[in-house]
């Protein structure tokens, strides 16, 4: 097993880039969790957790670092997907 404590893009182009020379049968992104365990950053209150606004309680906390991550990344994403979805060729 190999937990990845990198910060995105990097575990992505790290993992792709190597995981044929390590060989190993399960990888796991786990960078935030890492931060939590060791008491760095704190976990969104209970009912934030239970209705998917976690990563809002992230931004909140360390907003020069995460809007990049949320707004450009987001924003991609929801692009390529209804690309996909209204773009058949």
């Amino acid at each position: 097993m190999l937990f990845v404590a990198m910060s995105s893009p990097k575990k992505e182009i790290f993992v792709n880039k190597y995981k044929n020379l390590m060989a190993v049968p399960f990888v796991m992104w786990v960078g935030g969790s890492f931060d939590v365990v060791a008491g760095v950053t704190r976990r969104a209150p209970y009912w934030m957790q239970k209705i998917g606004l976690e990563w809002f309680y992230r931004f909140i906390q360390e907003p020069h670092r995460m809007w990049r991550r949320y707004l450009v990344g987001n924003s991609k994403f929801i692009w390529i997907v209804l690309k996909s979805r209204f773009c058949k060729s």
